[in-house]
Formats: structure tokens, sequence, C-alpha cells
């Protein structure tokens, strides 16, 4: 793994464990870089309570047309993993919400050829199917494809094809000012407008929501929609997180339900306080400002995370930790090569479920830009060097 030692002898381990230089070096970082942040479990709770009420209210809403089921809300990204980069009054809490397809219709997935973004693109296609007989039968649905038009205008609301689609592919924008209008008038009725002002922020692929309490004290909520790939935790995002806006009807494939099942798994078998959530942050304040992304950084910790034993992330080696993580990314700066981790990797959790072609998938290099081009690694190299 790039050189880094992973081996530590007993005798190591203890004089570290009784090196008083080493805690009081971790009590300094712990302070300094605010490691801690036990807001984040109890927000993300009450983040997930509201959001679930506010599907509730949709449920009842919408039961009787045929926009997307909104299924359950899944919680992603960093502040859903535990950790969160950024200072506690920045945290954004990020939830995916699943669209399922109304009675009467179907969702087929389709490669997007013109794409250029370097995720994986595909298109939605909305596909009216018949209600008569069948999986999707329902007596009370005339049938798409086989009542007359006279009859659905005249007994049924509009298709999904005809409010919500560009052509017959699902429109992530109208998507997005869909539930933006519905979550504005249906906030009134939900428990949590008794103990917070929302506003609505400016997004046109998500829903982003600032909850402000009477105190003052305000946090953000961003809903993502998405749509899963069969019953993998491989879904396709309506939020791109590259600068770039590939068209609405452009689905981009997204890991992070993978990565903050990960997490979860990692939570479940490490020992208590570990500090792998910690040199997650830590790393992340100590890169600010250079040419590694966030990824790239949370990409290095879950290899770590499945290369050094669980036992020997433990608080204590939190600075051990720290270097091998740094001394990770170095390697892999002047290697030029950085390995998405859920393409290609033989030591990918059972628990974690992907599409089957991934396992035998060409692994994606996230430091792809520094191969193509020498320049930006030897400036990459020098930022690094220098922190």
């Amino acid at each position: 793994i790039c050189g880094v030692d992973i081996s530590r002898d007993s005798e190591s381990e203890e004089s570290e464990e009784e090196n008083p230089t080493e805690m009081n070096m971790i009590c300094i970082f712990s302070r300094r870089f605010q490691l801690s942040v036990p807001k984040l479990t109890s927000r993300r709770r009450v983040v997930q309570e509201l959001l679930s009420d506010l599907l509730q209210v949709s449920h009842s809403l919408f039961s009787d047309s045929f926009f997307p089921v909104l299924e359950p809300v899944i919680g992603v990204g960093s502040a859903c993993e535990g950790w969160s980069p950024h200072k506690e009054e920045d945290v954004i809490y990020c939830m995916f919400v699943p669209l399922k397809p109304p009675p009467g219709h179907a969702f087929h997935l389709e490669p997007d050829t013109m794409g250029e973004m370097p995720q994986m693109g595909m298109r939605i296609r909305v596909e009216q199917v018949c209600t008569c007989t069948g999986e999707q039968a329902d007596q009370n649905i005339l049938c798409f494809l086989h009542h007359s038009e006279e009859e659905l205008k005249r007994n049924q609301v509009t298709s999904l094809l005809h409010t919500l689609c560009t052509g017959p592919y699902l429109d992530g924008e109208k998507i997005a000012l869909w539930f933006q209008t519905f979550v504005v008038s249906a906030w009134s009725v939900v428990p949590q407008s008794c103990h917070y002002s929302m506003k609505v922020l400016p997004s046109c692929r998500s829903c982003k929501m600032k909850l402000t309490k009477a105190s003052g004290t305000s946090f953000f909520v961003e809903m993502v929609f998405s749509v899963q790939q069969d019953d993998s935790d491989v879904f396709l995002s309506s939020q791109p997180t590259e600068a770039k806006l590939p068209p609405s009807t452009t689905w981009l494939e997204s890991y992070a339900v993978a990565e903050a099942k990960f997490f979860r798994q990692v939570a479940m078998q490490a020992p208590p306080h570990s500090c792998h959530l910690k040199c997650l942050r830590l790393c992340a304040r100590l890169l600010e400002g250079s040419g590694i992304s966030i990824y790239a950084l949370k990409t290095t910790v879950m290899y770590l995370l499945t290369l050094i034993p669980l036992s020997e992330w433990q608080h204590k080696y939190l600075l051990m930790r720290v270097d091998d993580i740094m001394h990770y990314l170095r390697c892999c700066l002047e290697e030029k090569r950085l390995k998405h981790f859920f393409f290609g990797n033989e030591d990918m959790p059972e628990e974690i479920s992907l599409p089957p072609d991934f396992q035998e998938a060409q692994p994606l290099n996230l430091f792809q830009h520094l191969a193509q081009n020498p320049a930006t690694q030897t400036e990459a190299l020098k930022e690094f060097d220098e922190l």
C-alpha cells in the first residue's frame, strides 16, 4: 500500500500508549481542530424525523396523482457518516430521496452516451405500462395504454410523462422545482414547524433548506433525488458533484449510499472510541487549500480501513494513522494514481451490494488529471510537501 508500514510490534505499542507527549499532542490536535462533533448524531435524527414527516404529507397529498413515489430517505455524505470536514455552522445534512415509478409507469435506465462528465451518466426513460393485468393491475386506475384519450382526460390525472419529464426522460430540474414548491406549501403542517423556521434555498437539482431555531442557531439540509440501480447500493443522483452541470435529464452514478454503508459497518466492528472519523476530520482540515479533494482523502481512508486491522484504529494511535493517511496520499500523488474504491476492489466488504460488472471493471483513477498533466502533478506535490 504505497510503502505504508502497518506492522507495529507490541513493545512499540506499549511505549506509545504510555507516551505522555504523544497523548498530549492528540489532545492539542483535538482542541485545535475541534475533532469532536457531538451534535452531528442528534441533528441527523432531527433531520430524518423531519423528512419522514414531510414524506408522509407528500404520500397523502399525491396519493391520487402520478408523480414519482418518494421512498424513505437515506443519509449520505460526511455529516451522516459521522465526521464532516466543515465547521459546525456550515455542516450540510445530505439525504437521498429514492424515487420509484408511480402505478402505470416504469423506469428504464439508459447510458447517456452524449455526456462529458467524469461520472457515469444515465438517463431514466419513463414508460407507460399496462395496468389491466399483471403486477400493476389496479381496478381504480385507468390503463394509459388501453383506455381512450377522452376517458383518461375526463377521469384521470395527468401521466408522469407530461409533468416531470422532458420528452420520455425524467427531468431532475422539474422534480426539484416540484418538490421545493411542495415543501413551502406543506411546512406549516409538519410538527417541526413549531420549533424551526424554514427557508428553501436556491438549487436547480435538489431541495436545500435552512432550518433556524428561535435561539437563532441554524443548520442546513439538502434532499437529493435518486433512483436505485437494480437492488444495489449504487444510485443515480439528480445532483452532480462536479462544477459542470450536465443536461437536466442526465443523472449521474453515485456511490454515496455505499460509502455511508461502509462507514456504518466500520463503526459496528471498530473498537470503542475508534479514531478513524477524527483522522478524516483532522486530515481534511490539514489539506484545506490544497489541490487534494475531500473525496480523494475519504477514498484513501476507506482503503486503509480495509488494510490496517480495526484494532489499530484506537484513539491512542490517532497520530500514527494520520501519518499513514498522509504517507499513502503522498505515494498516490507520486504515482499519479488513486483507484476508485468501488471498482475492481477485492477487499470490498460483503455487506455492500454492487452491480455485477463493478467487480470486473477497470478501476477508475481519481488522479487521472495528474497523469494527463505533469505540471499539475508537480504543483500538487509541492503543495503537499509544504503541508
